[in-house]
């Protein structure tokens, strides 16, 4: 399996280039030349592994110049490090089943894909004798989930902006804490928005890519959202399973566009998903998008689910190369209209054709604390904010014939100040979180500024 660019620049390299070139050359996403898709004898075979088997299954047919033994063991590895047997289980609660994505070490769904980029990015690198310096942006719980991924490992450092004190409390904790000498964190005086936008142009400075050796973390990575299938297919089963529908729905929260295009991709492989579901907070331009195409940019609002506070979303490239029918001059063409004035325009065949595969709504604070209320009063269970979101959406929107999937993409104890607000008590914190606020703590404060950012990099680089 070879990788393209969704520009055009970046053609027929392999996975394990793809890996370590992050962000492609021309400016674009990498993505695979083709989409392997599945029969449904297929299909049923797959619901049958547990989660690191099927990992295998669905992986391997992307990453096929890495040996198989290898790539069993990168994945074995990468899951042994969640609490739960099942790695992403699912739950069935208040008609809604619940696919908790939050048993990883940072208690978020970005260790489904961090903890296997790590150890994929130490295989590569010994496989190289080379060193790595990642360079990332986190609205949350990429930064924290990254850092985990990479922690101690040798010949890399990872440095990672957050937004100062626009992560919740636990977030910013959860990475300030961790004082490896090879992790270095970086509070920047902006939003995300800003951080991406510094990881991009960096990314782009090509001369400095190559002297720094620069990886990246961030969704712009394709191993990301690789590992980030694996899941629906595996809930997919699992609901199947237990009501025999064939076919779902699934309602995801998200801001980057990364998680729910893992489905699109899943979909597209030829799980049978009736719509995705995209719930987004206050910061709306993907539901604008999926509703009427709109797709402009307004300020970011702070919210209760700060991980969706995103206006530019990162993986939105990745789904306009398929919905311009693999067209990458026209894709080149919108990214720099949308450079240049902040916004894209759609015609109405594209909106249709969108509608297909997707719903939208967005849920603001006052609902979203009324979601966790009224779900915990009939079920008992605790969703965290973002969850909620999801769980509004999904019930909002779907359909009764077909089961909703509710990604879970964080534990409550995360944001326990909204959860606090919405039940009258604070959430259950699990043992990884106990005591947090008592460690010592590094963390660098700068300005949102390309080229102080580039300067701190230089000094520390490996």
């Amino acid at each position: 399996m070879n990788y393209i660019s969704t520009r055009g620049g970046v053609q027929n390299i392999p996975f394990k280039e793809a890996v370590m070139m992050g962000l492609a050359d021309d400016g674009g996403l990498l993505l695979p030349e083709e989409i392997p898709t599945l029969t449904e004898g297929d299909l049923d075979a797959l619901a049958k592994y547990d989660y690191p088997e099927l990992a295998f299954q669905i992986i391997s047919r992307y990453a096929t110049d890495i040996p198989a033994a290898d790539l069993m063991e990168l994945i074995d590895r990468s899951y042994a490090s969640f609490t739960h047997p099942d790695v992403t289980p699912v739950v069935h609660q208040d008609g809604v089943y619940i696919l908790e994505l939050f048993h990883g070490p940072t208690l978020a769904f970005k260790d489904v894909a961090l903890q296997l980029l790590g150890n994929l990015f130490e295989y590569l690198l010994a496989e190289r004798g080379e060193k790595m310096n990642i360079l990332g942006a986190t609205s949350g719980d990429t930064g924290s989930a990254a850092i985990y991924g990479v922690r101690g490992k040798k010949n890399i450092n990872i440095f990672i902006m957050h937004p100062h004190k626009k992560v919740s409390p636990i977030q910013e904790l959860q990475m300030t804490t961790v004082t490896d000498p090879n992790v270095f964190n970086i509070a920047i005086r902006g939003t995300f928005d800003d951080g991406q936008h510094i990881v991009k142009e960096t990314f782009g400075d090509l001369a400095f890519k190559s002297r720094y050796a620069l990886g990246a973390v961030n969704s712009i990575n394709w191993a990301r959202v690789l590992a980030q299938i694996v899941y629906y297919f595996y809930a997919w089963g699992q609901v199947r399973k237990a009501t025999g529908c064939k076919e779902v729905y699934f309602s995801v929260p998200t801001g980057n566009f990364g998680d729910i295009f893992a489905g699109y991709i899943a979909m597209r492989m030829g799980l049978p998903i009736k719509k995705l579901i995209l719930a987004t907070n206050e910061n709306n331009i993907l539901t604008r998008f999926i509703r009427n195409g709109d797709y402009s940019i307004g300020a970011v609002h702070p919210s209760l689910s700060p991980s969706m506070d995103i206006q530019k979303a990162s993986n939105f490239e990745r789904y306009l190369f398929y919905l311009y029918r693999g067209d990458s001059d026209k894709v080149r063409a919108a990214m720099q209209t949308f450079a240049e004035g902040n916004k894209l325009a759609f015609t109405e065949e594209e909106i249709k054709r969108v509608a297909e595969d997707f719903m939208s709504t967005s849920v603001d604070s006052e609902q979203t604390i009324a979601t966790i209320r009224d779900f915990f009063k009939k079920s008992g269970y605790v969703l965290d904010p973002h969850t909620a979101v999801g769980v509004r959406a999904g019930q909002e929107l779907a359909g009764g014939e077909c089961p909703v999937i509710c990604l879970a993409t964080a534990h409550p104890a995360k944001f326990g100040e909204a959860v606090e607000k919405a039940i009258g008590e604070p959430p259950t914190y699990p043992a990884s979180l106990q005591g947090i606020d008592k460690r010592d703590r590094r963390c660098e404060v700068l300005d949102a500024d390309l080229e102080q950012i580039k300067h701190y990099l230089a000094e520390n680089a490996i």
